[in-house]
């Protein structure tokens, strides 16, 4: 039904992972799982699945350890991380070892089916080209990379995610409701600040002057747009 989507549930709690597995099964997914941090990174990176559901506190570990070994390693696909409370991921910056995204505890098995099936819809049915080129860069979304002057420059899911999304639409103006939409999908809990703060981040890693981009360019109260051949 899912195309063998293949997705891993790393939860300590054995009722929570029941519930979880249980309801991703009968969606017609197939199913890894464990409670224990040290024992998920050999499986998932053995296995290879598709998405990461990974609980934030297991025991011994911190999910975002965990995370980022497994970046580390060479782990491109989806990380989910599931958290008890959303202040944890305000404090620390989330996205900086590798998370995906991330739903907190308590959710609705409702809530997370439609979230894991945005995100196959968008990045595990939708990968287009493997390579995109603007200047003198070259993208690389499958590896969250630029490759500028034989030099590599990584880029953070997230990052990757929305320059993905302006190279699939050069010289259309994308708001930023639009952007929010298509990057972090479901959630409802990210605020245009935090758009802002990662398109900050992204001019850093692509422009010759962030201040005053040539690439990703403000489009004043609209939002913004990607023009591939600056003047």
């Amino acid at each position: 039904m899912h195309n063998n989507i293949k997705i891993a549930v790393v939860e300590d709690d054995e009722n929570l992972r029941f519930l979880v597995s249980h309801r991703l099964e009968s969606e017609g997914y197939s199913i890894l799982q464990t409670g224990n941090g040290d024992e998920a990174e050999a499986m998932i990176l053995e296995h290879k699945p598709d998405i990461v559901l990974l609980d934030w506190m297991l025991p011994g570990k911190q999910g975002s350890d965990i995370c980022d070994n497994l970046r580390k390693s060479g782990f491109a696909n989806l990380v989910i991380m599931m958290t008890a409370k959303s202040q944890d991921i305000d404090k620390i910056d989330a996205y900086s070892f590798g998370v995906s995204d991330y739903i907190t505890k308590p959710f609705s098995m409702d809530v997370l089916v439609a979230m894991i099936e945005n995100k196959i819809k968008y990045f595990i049915n939708s990968q287009g080209a493997d390579l995109y080129a603007f200047g003198d860069t070259e993208h690389h979304p499958n590896i969250h990379s630029l490759v500028r002057d034989g030099k590599k420059i990584e880029l953070t899911i997230l990052e990757n995610r929305i320059l993905l999304y302006f190279l699939q639409h050069v010289g259309r103006v994308i708001s930023r409701d639009e952007l929010m939409q298509v990057v972090w999908g479901y959630s409802s809990n990210v605020n245009t600040r935090t758009l802002d703060m990662h398109i900050v981040r992204l001019r850093k890693k692509i422009e010759l002057n962030p201040d005053k981009p040539a690439y990703l360019q403000t489009v004043r109260g609209m939002g913004y747009k990607f023009v591939n051949n600056p003047n």
